[in-house]
């Protein structure tokens, strides 16, 4: 199938196959691994011995920051949706997730981003403020770049890991083979949703919160400067709201990642798989509800560190139902040896020991004593090494001749790895709780002798040697040459599931034909399976137009809903990318023109990257997929792959806008008065006005697209150049709201927010605007008709989500002073 190869020569850049995006992101993703992981054994040499000078303590703190922020930001999170891209369409049995080039585009934002970011210490740029930034540390005390590069290189960063997030939830969701009901679904895919979902409501508070201290650092708006009514714990909320599911998203994947290996191994199915199912779903739940456990040293009430505690408590039982359920699968089979599996081993155990400390700093009286301690930094790793980095390198182990053309890792050197990483990884951190119990503080670039924790530094330093080496000999395993090596027979585990269909030598696409299931292991319960597949017997044997194609079915039954045509091969991420990546970078330096027009490139470039890859007039409405079954090439609606990207990636959107309003109502509950006297109150009349108008330009929308399903051209352009001057006059009305009446964003906390949320909304009713004059323009070329209205049913489904955005605003702003005003 020609078709899906991958393009020669310099074009091979543009590929956006799965097998090959997947790749390179995965490699992209432990290099930056192995930058974090060098600036970790810097840190280790610096506090080998007290007094040390080998680091300044300038130096330290660049170092330190990154280490931090390179492992949780372009390390932890992006190597499990690396992996997915690579892996998930052969677990779903489809050729390619739904949206090749946004998984391309997510890419190169990650790996621009992640350049510009770690390439800032060769330069002495680098951030300083450690990779919680708590502000003031990183508003009067951090002059230079390195804060705003922090902020700025990690939003864009964040851009590619809810892109990464949409484009596998609707994998998950929309892609599956046809059988394969919700409760047949691997349980990887499961992680994935529950995952994806937590990225959605993770990271928009941490965007919010990015936002924020930017423009307080690049336009003095004094969102936590107390002296004009800010207060820095807003930071510590929104940071936190993000970064205990951090901790969870980076864990889960690893779990997935055991409940893929353990039952091949086991030669069994998973025990409890419904159990597993609930918990992860549970696990995913109580984590949103644990952020404020990282603050109970900050002055809280009684009853707000009771309630915090009990959660973090009772995460463990969801937890623990998952690795029960593990450890009963590995006793009811008959566990087979091999390097992966002793990994998964370890994982468990060295989870389980992060876990307990875990518990520990949530019972408040102790974390009061332990917090900011290294016992601190102790548990953290046992959580994140132990329970994440184990078994990463276990799904190397066990994954790799699927991404190397049937070429395996050497079991040999794998247990030396092991043994390494197992010995070294225990030496390292297990010291650390003894030198946080006797007094050591975590972010300290030296410590004075006599303290009763030099040999443990020393201890601990030694041990990160030894855990570089099993890392070294992995890296040996990985990269060595294998030409003269044989290759591995197909199914080499003999697994029960859909991803070890792939052929040895390896295929750019995922299936020879998309099978249908009635298992949740086809490949042990489906006679002849393996066979029928790779005759064509199931659904999409061929490529009759030369078009890349695969199934896209129904979210819970998997019932065959379309022939989704994806695109191939363009330049027009990476452009689109790289544009967008200028908007920051510039921004990070205040070059505004040059980041103005790049930004304005990089929307252009998406729009032409939407013209010419957005869902074609097919040349018939129907296909003959095989079975006897013919699909639509073409829908619109709930049963489209893209009306389901639009509704997830607007749910992040809007819990960003949710998580500023947070800050709105935070500023509130701090002050006596909020708006505080002396400060004029946004105009509200032009706020209802603008309101009005944005509502206005949003039933206008509704009826452009009434209109062009019944084929009324004349009226549809009329209404949506309706919807599109509404809008407009909306957007000016509510940014002259603040504007006539005098709120300076510098003066006080309260204009500057008022600014934010109207600047927000009126900033997406501009891009709702571009989404409108886009369709009539798509009308005009013929590329949109009555029928083929994919584009116009999306753009509304926006505009629904805007009009939400818009009432909460005027709501917030013109109705909540006056509430305020009333209450006692």
């Amino acid at each position: 199938m020609k078709v899906w190869r991958a393009p020669k020569g310099l074009r091979y850049w543009s590929a956006v196959n799965n097998t090959e995006v997947g790749l390179w992101y995965t490699l992209a993703a432990f290099a930056f691994f192995l930058f974090g992981g060098v600036l970790a054994l810097l840190m280790r040499v610096q506090l080998a011995f007290p007094e040390n000078d080998f680091l300044s303590a300038d130096r330290y703190n660049q170092v330190f920051t990154l280490h931090g922020s390179v492992m949780m930001f372009l390390f932890a999170v992006p190597i499990f949706e690396a992996f997915s891209i690579l892996i998930l369409p052969q677990m779903l049995g489809a050729r390619d997730l739904p949206f090749p080039r946004l998984s391309a585009f997510g890419f190169w934002c990650y790996l621009i981003g992640g350049i510009f970011v770690c390439g800032s210490i060769f330069f002495d740029a680098a951030p300083k403020g450690g990779w919680f930034m708590y502000p003031p540390m990183t508003t009067d005390y951090q002059p230079g770049v390195g804060a705003d590069i922090w902020l700025l290189g990690l939003s864009f960063i964040e851009i590619a890991s809810i892109a990464a997030a949409v484009e596998l939830i609707v994998g998950a969701l929309k892609c599956r083979p046809p059988g394969m009901r919700a409760n047949l679904m691997p349980l990887y895919a499961w992680y994935i949703l529950v995952v994806g979902a937590m990225i959605l409501f993770a990271f928009p508070p941490l965007i919010a919160g990015d936002v924020l201290l930017e423009m307080e650092r690049a336009f003095d708006w004094p969102f936590f400067d107390p002296a004009r009514g800010g207060d820095p714990v807003l930071w510590q909320h929104l940071f936190w709201i993000f970064g205990h599911p951090e901790v969870y998203i980076v864990f889960l994947p690893s779990v997935a990642l055991m409940a893929t290996i353990v039952p091949t191994f086991a030669r069994t199915p998973v025990v409890g798989y419904s159990w597993i199912v609930l918990a992860a779903v549970g696990t995913g739940f109580l984590s949103f509800g644990l952020w404020v456990h990282h603050m109970f040293t900050i002055g809280l009430p009684g009853v707000s560190i009771a309630i915090f505690s009990a959660a973090s408590m009772a995460i463990a039982v969801p937890t623990g139902v998952q690795l029960f359920c593990f450890l009963a699968t590995l006793l009811v089979g008959r566990t087979a040896r091999s390097a992966a599996m002793l990994f998964i081993l370890a994982s468990l155990v060295t989870f389980v020991a992060g876990g307990l400390t875990g518990v520990m700093v949530a019972v408040a009286p102790f974390d009061f004593q332990a917090h900011d301690t290294y016992f601190v930094v102790g548990h953290l790793h046992y959580v994140l090494v132990g329970g994440t980095i184990f078994p990463i390198v276990g799904a190397f182990y066990y994954f790799f001749p699927l991404a190397s053309g049937g070429k395996r890792l050497s079991e040999r050197l794998g247990r030396i790895a092991f043994w390494l990483l197992l010995v070294g990884f225990n030496v390292t951190f297990l010291p650390m709780h003894w030198s946080g119990l006797r007094g050591m503080p975590r972010r300290v670039y030296t410590y004075p002798a006599g303290m009763g924790v030099d040999l443990l530094n020393l201890i601990s330093s030694c041990g990160a040697a030894l855990l570089a080496a099993g890392f070294l000999v992995f890296v040996w395993d990985v990269l060595r040459p294998k030409g003269k090596q044989p290759t591995a027979p197909r199914n080499l585990w003999q697994a029960g599931t859909l991803e070890w269909l792939a052929e040895a030598e390896g295929r750019p696409w995922g299936v020879r034909s998309i099978p249908e299931i009635d298992s949740r292991y086809p490949l042990w319960d489906q006679p002849n399976f393996v066979r029928d597949v790779d005759e064509g017997r199931f659904y999409l044997p061929d490529a009759e137009e030369e078009l890349r194609e695969t199934l896209v079915t129904s979210v819970v039954d998997a019932q065959p809903q379309q022939c989704l045509r994806v695109p191939g091969p363009s330049f027009l991420p990476a452009l689109a990318a790289l544009f967008t990546g200028g908007f920051f970078i510039f921004a990070t330096y205040k070059w505004w023109w040059w980041a103005g027009g790049s930004g304005l490139l990089g929307v252009g470039t998406i729009l032409v990257w939407l013209w010419t890859g957005a869902a074609r007039i097919p040349e018939k409405d129907e296909k003959d997929v095989g079975l006897g079954l013919s699909l639509p090439i073409y829908v619109s609606g709930p049963r489209a792959v893209g009306w389901w990207a639009m509704t997830i990636t607007m749910i992040g959107d809007m819990t960003a806008f949710v998580s500023l309003v947070f800050g709105y109502l935070f500023y509130w509950t701090v002050h006596p008065e909020f708006p505080p006297p002396g400060i004029a109150d946004p105009d509200r009349v032009l706020l209802l006005v603008g309101g009005g108008a944005l509502l206005g330009s949003w039933g206008a929308t509704i009826l452009a697209r009434r209109w062009n399903r019944g084929d009324r051209a004349g009226a549809f352009y009329a209404a949506a150049g309706t919807a599109a001057a509404l809008a407009l006059g909306g957007a000016a009305a509510l940014w002259a709201a603040p504007w006539r009446a005098g709120l300076d964003p510098t003066e006080h906390v309260y204009p500057a927010m008022v600014w934010v949320l109207v600047g927000w909304t009126g900033l997406h009713a501009v891009v709702g605007v571009i989404m409108q004059l886009y369709c009539v323009a798509r009308r005009l070329a013929g590329r949109m008709t009555a029928r083929y209205d994919a584009d116009l049913c999306n753009v509304t489904l926006y505009w629904h989500f805007l009009a939400l955005t818009v009432a909460l605003t005027a709501a917030t702003l013109a109705g909540f002073p006056l509430l305020a005003g009333e209450l006692p």
